[in-house]
């Protein structure tokens, strides 16, 4: 049977019908997870057209998934916070949603003082578990739509549920009937999608919640939940693990529009960004993810990664304020005392930073040779140099013009030949002959300046 695909503007063949495979025993596909080695990455050199939607987003689940490996964040942190990612967000919805627990005193306190705000985004949901039960929370707290775990791999399915496959998918369908019924938009988490029988499971399943959102004429959305980070987005990797394969799957053979598709990366094999950005090309409108990356393991992907990277693809920020991005940072140091790591991009304390002198150097003629974009006009944060015995003449000199208030005009930099830096460079050679490794701080590069340039 021949269908016309209205996004791709072709007739299409219909080969295919996806049936639920119930087996009896469950397939973990030993050959490539065979949990005592590295996972394999198979191929079988099948490549499926790139389709990235007309709008992508994105979608955060820092209150929820972010703390479950986080100390728990008191209500105020959380307003805080929201604010912060509503600003990051802007106006037109680029952080689309955020998802919230509902289960204690502390959630249900915290989604009222967000919802208090009065914010048209994020949108705030929940998550619940496969529990009719779970449904009195969400409409007590009047939200709209909610997150629904339904496991999809044998992992899950056959050793943590103790079901077979029509079992889950049953008491899946279930569920979902149940909220459609509450007029509660379900959002359907297929956990483990990379470990999933893809045809046999992921695609009869899908299609059963297309059915049901037709007959509700209501959204069935679905998360693809990379939970371990298994997914691979290189062109030809074989299902489950192809990233590509997966959104192409769900659209084409199951009909799901790419506005109710989302995807959710671990970063276990350094791959959560990268898999998100082909999951935005291959027909995905929603990225989730958390604020700094924070998550179970290794952490999810990072919310503002994803920001750089929308603008990266689409040429505009939409509305975006990605100097939110530092506030946030900020927060999490000060507030959250939370230790982001150095290097961590966008955020870390030396991600615009160095400590080579032939890269001050460099930033001391133009930044644009050593800095990966206007960082003080999109992050507000400059460029920086940490001060140790390898900064040279030059990073000293360009720390004195961008961190001292005397020398910030451009009628009052000093250039690396001054006397005053001559001897501030002599000086930090001899303190780091001894026992010293970490860089000046503020305070001393403060006091040198004074001695050698201002009195000297």
């Amino acid at each position: 049977m021949l269908v016309y695909n209205k996004n791709r503007k072709m007739l299409e063949p219909e080969e295919y019908t996806f049936e639920l495979q119930d087996v009896k025993e469950p397939n973990l596909l030993r050959e490539t997870f065979s949990y005592s080695d590295i996972p394999k990455i198979a191929f079988n050199n099948t490549v499926v057209p790139m389709n990235p939607p007309e709008n992508i987003w994105m979608t955060d689940t820092t209150f929820r998934d972010g703390q479950q490996a986080f100390p728990p964040f008191t209500a105020d942190q959380i307003s805080h916070l929201f604010d912060l990612m509503h600003r990051l967000g802007g106006p037109n919805g680029m952080i689309r949603q955020t998802e919230f627990f509902l289960y204690s005193d502390k959630d249900k306190e915290a989604v009222r003082k967000c919802q208090e705000k009065g914010y048209e985004f994020p949108q705030i949901t929940s998550w619940i578990r496969a529990n009719k039960n779970d449904f009195k929370l969400v409409k007590e707290m009047g939200i709209k739509e909610t997150g629904i775990l339904t496991s999809c791999s044998d992992y899950h399915i056959f050793l943590k549920l103790k079901k077979n496959r029509r079992q889950a998918l049953d008491m899946y369908l279930d569920i979902v009937r149940a909220a459609l019924e509450e007029g509660i938009v379900p959002r359907c988490h297929f956990e483990d999608i990379t470990r999933a029988d893809f045809y046999g499971f992921v695609i009869p399943f899908a299609k059963e919640l297309m059915k049901l959102s037709k007959q509700a004429n209501m959204p069935v959305k679905i998360r693809a939940c990379d939970t371990l980070g298994f997914g691979v987005a290189y062109p030809g990797v074989a299902l489950p693990r192809n990233v590509n394969g997966i959104m192409y799957g769900l659209t084409h053979h199951a009909g799901v529009p790419s506005e109710w598709l989302e995807w959710h990366g671990h970063n276990d094999f350094y791959r959560a960004l990268t898999n998100s950005t082909f999951a935005w090309l291959y027909g995905c409108s929603g990225i989730n993810g958390t604020l700094l990356g924070i998550g179970e393991r290794t952490g999810n992907t990072p919310i503002e990664a994803l920001a750089i990277e929308y603008v990266a693809f689409r040429g505009d920020h939409n509305g975006m304020d990605l100097s939110a991005i530092t506030e946030i940072a900020k927060y999490f140091k000060t507030e959250l005392k939370y230790d982001i790591p150095n290097m961590q991009p966008f955020v870390g304390a030396h991600f615009n930073s160095t400590r080579a002198g032939i890269h001050a150097d460099g930033l001391l003629k133009e930044q644009e040779i050593y800095n990966v974009f206007d960082t003080k006009a999109i992050l507000n944060r400059p460029p920086e140099v940490a001060i140790t015995d390898r900064a040279g003449l030059a990073g000293i000199a360009y720390w004195i013009n961008t961190q001292h208030p005397n020398f910030k005009d451009d009628d009052k930099k000093i250039d690396k030949t001054h006397p005053g830096v001559v001897k501030i460079k002599e000086y930090i050679d001899e303190l780091f002959k001894g026992d010293r490794r970490n860089p000046l701080t503020k305070e001393e590069l403060n006091s040198l300046v004074e001695k050698y340039i201002i009195n000297g």
